[in-house]
This record gives C-alpha cells, sequence and structure tokens, in this order.
C-alpha cells in the first residue's frame, strides 16, 4: 500500500508518515519499481500501535522504546503519565478559575483585566500586607469576583488580613453567603470557624438563614458563633446555644451579654430567667456554672430573675452567694 493510501486509511498525514521513518519508528518494508514507499500489513499495525501509544501522552521516543525494547516496563511509565496529567489538569483548572473570574469582574479594556489579575495575585501573596491591600481594593469600580474573596477568607490566618477581607465580603452584595456555607461543610475545622465568622458579618435575611441552620451544626464552635451572631440580631432562637454557653463557660461573657440584649424584649426577658433558672436546679451544676448563672442573670429583668436571685443569695458556695447577693443590690439601685 502506497504512502497516500496509508495516510487516507489511517488518518496520520503523510508528512507524519515521513516523520516516523525518519525518527526510525515505522519504516516501510518495501518499495514499488518507481521507488515509492510501499507498507505492509505489520507496518499498518504498527502506525496504529504508535498513533495508540502517543494517545495516551507518550512522547514519540517514549513510543520508540515502549514498541522495541524487549525489556520495557511500561508501568513506571503509566504511572509518571498518570502524575503527569494529573499535574496539567490541576494547572488547566487553575487557569479556567482565573479566567472565570476576570470575566465575572466585567472588564472594560485591557487595563481593567491587568488590575483585576494583579488583585487576584496580591490575595494569593506571602505578603500579609499585599493581601490586605487587595481584600481593601477589592470593593470598587472593578470589583474582585466574590468567589475570590470566599477563598481568600477561607484560607486566611492572619487576623487583619481576615477582617479585611470579611469586611469586603459584606459589601459584595449577592452570592457570597451561600458560597460560604459550603465552608460549613469543610473537613478542617478552622475553616469552619472563618466561614461561620464571615456570615455572621455578611448583612441580609439570607445570611440569618444560615447562621439559623448553623445553630444544629455538629461542630460546637460553628453552632456558638452562630448563636452569638443571632443574639446580635435580635433572633430568639439562639437562646438554648447561649444559656448552654455560660454553663459550659464557652465565651460566657460573650454569652451573656447577648442574653442580656435580647432580654430587651419583655417577654423573651421572662423566657431566658426561665430557662436560666432551669439549668440552676440540675444537681451537676457546680458552684462555678451557679456563680456564672448569677452573673448571666444580672442581664435579665422580670420576677422570675428576682427570685432565682434570692435563693442564690442563700447558696451554700459563698462565691456563689455573694455575687448574687451583689447583682441583687445592683438591681434595687437601678
Amino acid at each position: 500500500m502506497l504512502i497516500g493510501e496509508v495516510a487516507r486509511r489511517s488518518g496520520v498525514s503523510a508528512r507524519m508518515l515521513r516523520h516516523y521513518e525518519a525518527l526510525g519508528l515505522v519504516r516501510p518494508t518495501g518499495r514499488t519499481g518507481s521507488g515509492y514507499r510501499e507498507y505492509s500489513g505489520a507496518d499498518i499495525r504498527r502506525i496504529f500501535h504508535v498513533e495508540s501509544l502517543r494517545s495516551l501522552g507518550l512522547s514519540l521516543r517514549e513510543v520508540g522504546r515502549a514498541l522495541d525494547d524487549p525489556g520495557f516496563d511500561p508501568s513506571a511509565l503509566v504511572d509518571d503519565l498518570a502524575r503527569r496529567t494529573r499535574e496539567r489538569i490541576a494547572a488547566e483548572e487553575e487557569l479556567l478559575v482565573r479566567l472565570r473570574r476576570i470575566g465575572a469582574a466585567e472588564p472594560g479594556d485591557w487595563e481593567d483585566v491587568l488590575q483585576v489579575v494583579a488583585l487576584l495575585q496580591d490575595l494569593g501573596s506571602e505578603s500579609a500586607g499585599k493581601r490586605q491591600r487587595a481584600a481593601l481594593s477589592s470593593v470598587g469600580e472593578l470589583p474582585v469576583p466574590v468567589e475570590a474573596l470566599v477563598e481568600a477568607v477561607l484560607r486566611e490566618t492572619d487576623t487583619n488580613v481576615a477582617g479585611a477581607l470579611r469586611w469586603a465580603l459584606a459589601r459584595s452584595g449577592a452570592g457570597a453567603s451561600a458560597l460560604l456555607a459550603e465552608g460549613l461543610g469543610a473537613p478542617v475545622a478552622e475553616v469552619r470557624a472563618r466561614a461561620v465568622r464571615s456570615i455572621a458579618e455578611m448583612p441580609g435575611a439570607e445570611a440569618t438563614a444560615l447562621l439559623r441552620q448553623a445553630l444544629t451544626h455538629s461542630d460546637a464552635a460553628v453552632r456558638r458563633y452562630a448563636a452569638l451572631a443571632l443574639g446580635a440580631r435580635g433572633v430568639a432562637e439562639a437562646v438554648p446555644t447561649l444559656v448552654d454557653m455560660v454553663v459550659e463557660e464557652a465565651n460566657d461573657v460573650d454569652a451573656a451579654d447577648a442574653l442580656s440584649a435580647l432580654a430587651g424584649d419583655a417577654e423573651l426577658a421572662d423566657r431566658i430567667a426561665t430557662r436560666l433558672v432551669e439549668r440552676l436546679a440540675h444537681d451537676t451544676l457546680g458552684p462555678s456554672g451557679r456563680r456564672r448563672l448569677a452573673q448571666a442573670l444580672a442581664g435579665i429583668p422580670g420576677e422570675t430573675t428576682s427570685r432565682a436571685l434570692a435563693e442564690l443569695s442563700r447558696d451554700e458556695d459563698r462565691g456563689v452567694a455573694l455575687t448574687a447577693t451583689y447583682v441583687l443590690a445592683l438591681r434595687d439601685t437601678r
């Protein structure tokens, strides 16, 4: 079979077939009387073998070794090809993400493109100062896409930079809360904590709804931070978790402040007082727990609170009794 017919049937161009011959990969076994290359059936099968191996990502040199070296072990090469392919896919996916984010910024010209690229690079810089400046600059005429800000805040370890990123996210508009919600399911506790803290600073009903859902999260740290944020938003569902925080001495001062703020509603104040008193009735609660509950009751108005404090002022533990007595005196002064 002549080279033109081989090229037509195999899909490999005549030029490439000549290249294969020059490299010694596929040599036609015959020549016509006129000197034209003539390929046998075995030659054509070898062409298809070459193409099959090339389709796996092998170089022409590696193809030659695979076909001609009887001792050639493909396992190591296949593993190396798999590794190189994963690296190439990761690089392509990273490029795709970068291009998508640049497109989301809707640049008007190449200057805008360069500005977005510079901000994205600075968000990933090793310098905390550069990351912070990028976060503060991301809210402007050409904002950084919210996906990039969310990714940055979930990995940020510097306190100041994280605060700047949360500030930028709070001003980024729709979409940030839903993306941050994915961080609540992260396998790393630090990432979950960053996600809930960022959601807590997002305005609007969507963020509040996510914080409500977080009250049932399996991670206690997420539940507690959500409760503090909801308490600041006046959401009554946070009360049980806030009371637990007082009892468990987990940010108990902040939890007591949140309960005090919620108690501005007279009806809710009575519910809070009742729940705190219920926890006082537990036999397993030690003196330190009773003292914290007495301190928390200081910010809760109503007769239920007054009766509970009066009883605590007679507590067998002197520290608890003194705390309750002091709180009662403050209430009488007010």
